[in-house]
């Protein structure tokens, strides 16, 4: 459970740093962040307890070194900074060392902060679901209205192709995760940005391995909405009640985006497909009618966000639908991997219930005559906890066919009490309408499906992992089945 206050920002930090060493270098946001710094010339090094493609490959072409362990030895080259990834425990031996030998030492947010946002206007977008896609949306906006910006998310954009840029303007849009920071710092990282204005796009439950309850989660909404400054802004989703009642102790002003009546900026008129055609309001006043290449109303409830911010950096709505229009999704967000002999096969993050839903209504509703599979896996430190086995039946229930993995098992794995009942979500499924099967290995479910897939379907894999390799295995069974 996090800590009521960030540490302060540590005093012993160089002026003048050449030399850096990442703990956790083959994470995502780590070797993104390690990418970053080589870019602004500094010499970077990183350790993780293993290496493999793409991260791996990723490095090397930047020339970046890779210490395979956690080993005190890791520091033998004597960097002028470490960067310590979420990953790394305390007990780690390169951790050891950075405190025994007396090494500076980051967080990733706080090393986030120190090395790009200075001279920055950090634009920050949180909420339980729709932070990647919002995030990359009002980076493309504001790219679209020539302002050159910065931006870190959490996943692989289609314009940029990348999940991070380093512009010269004035703004560094940043995706705010309430996940801790790091063993010595407990505390979300969206804590540490310092955000002018901010999204809080909805609030549920989540992070079960951290967070006890929602009130908690609540709590650390409440303090980050109580860092946005007098002169800056916060949009909320004003149709999410928790999303209101957090944003109270926010002194700066406050407004609404959504689909309801009394929505500052609102979306009316929607009309939904492959293509989404939305009208869009302020204050009661057309701003036109925005084409949006996405699906489902929860994209729609994203592009708001990315517009609300964007309208008060004073970016025109016409400009902000022209870049709409040419938004292209994030890869793992309703990303079409293949399409086989009419079989559509698309990759999605969703695993929590509530995104679960999202993306099989939104499929459910462009595509209302083809049969709809839904191939999910259990992963995420929440999905694999009991925490939301009531709900996830309801949340497969837009689905006509739902394949279950086994939940991932790890080192600390859970106790019996504390993992979710597989078997029995079948059967809740089942007893809701779609058929249900559980097939444990990745191997054997592309094998069953082969056997029964038309032409028509569409096989929805969701994970907030690669679900190892899934969608790239179906459609090669694929081509060498029916292509």
């Amino acid at each position: 459970m996090p800590d009521d206050a960030p540490r302060p920002f540590p005093e012993d930090i160089p002026d003048s740093i050449e030399t850096i060493h990442i703990i956790g270098i083959c994470g995502t946001a780590m070797g993104s962040l390690a990418a970053m710094l080589k870019e602004r010339g500094y010499r970077v090094r990183g350790s993780d307890a293993m290496a493999y493609p793409p991260m791996s490959t990723w490095l090397e072409e930047r020339d970046i070194d890779i210490m395979l362990g956690y080993d005190e030895s890791n520091l033998d080259w004597d960097p002028d900074l470490v960067i310590v990834g979420n990953v790394c425990r305390a007990e780690y031996g390169d951790a050891v060392a950075t405190r025994e030998r007396g090494f500076p030492h980051l967080s990733f947010p706080e090393a986030l902060r120190h090395f790009f946002f200075e001279g920055k206007k950090p634009l920050v977008i949180t909420g339980t679901h729709g932070k990647t896609t919002t995030t990359a949306m009002l980076a493309w906006i504001l790219h679209e209205a020539g302002q050159d910006p910065s931006f870190f998310v959490g996943g692989v954009t289609g314009n940029f192709d990348s999940n991070y840029r380093l512009g010269d303007g004035d703004h560094f849009v940043i995706e705010g995760d309430e996940y801790d920071t790091a063993y010595f710092d407990k505390v979300p990282k969206f804590w540490h940005y310092a955000p002018h204005r901010a999204t809080i796009n909805n609030v549920e439950y989540d992070h079960a391995d951290i967070y006890p309850d929602i009130e908690t989660i609540e709590s650390m909404f409440e303090e980050f909405a109580a860092l946005i400054p007098d002169d800056g802004s916060l949009w909320v989703n004003g149709d999410d009640r928790r999303a209101m009642e957090v944003s109270a102790p926010c002194d700066s002003p406050v407004k609404t985006f959504g689909l309801g009546a009394d929505n500052d900026l609102r979306a009316v008129e929607i009309d939904y497909g492959l293509t989404t055609s939305v009208e869009v309001t302020l204050d009661g006043e057309s701003l036109g009618t925005f084409e949006l290449n996405a699906i489902g109303e929860f994209n729609v409830r994203n592009m708001l966000g990315a517009a609300a911010v964007a309208l008060d950096e004073g970016i025109d709505a016409d400009t902000i639908k022209d870049a709409m229009a040419t938004f292209e999704r994030v890869q793992k967000r309703q990303e079409v991997i293949a399409e086989i002999d009419d079989i559509l096969v698309i990759d999605d993050f969703a695993h929590h219930p509530t995104a679960v839903q999202s993306t099989l209504e939104a499929l459910r509703t462009t595509f209302p005559d083809r049969r709809l599979w839904a191939i999910f896996e259990a992963k995420s430190n929440t999905s694999r906890r009991r925490v939301f086995q009531d709900d996830y039946p309801t949340a497969f229930a837009p689905a006509d066919r739902v394949v279950l993995s086994r939940p991932f098992d790890k080192k600390d794995d859970l106790s019996d009490d504390e993992r979710i009942d597989i078997d029995k979500m079948v059967a809740d499924i089942e007893r809701l309408g779609p058929y249900a099967d559980l097939i444990p290995d990745v191997d054997e479910i592309v094998e069953w499906l082969i056997a029964r897939l038309e032409p028509g379907d569409i096989v929805a894999g969701l994970s907030g992992s690669d679900f190892d390799g899934f969608h790239g295995k179906l459609a090669d069974a694929l081509r060498e089945n029916r292509g």
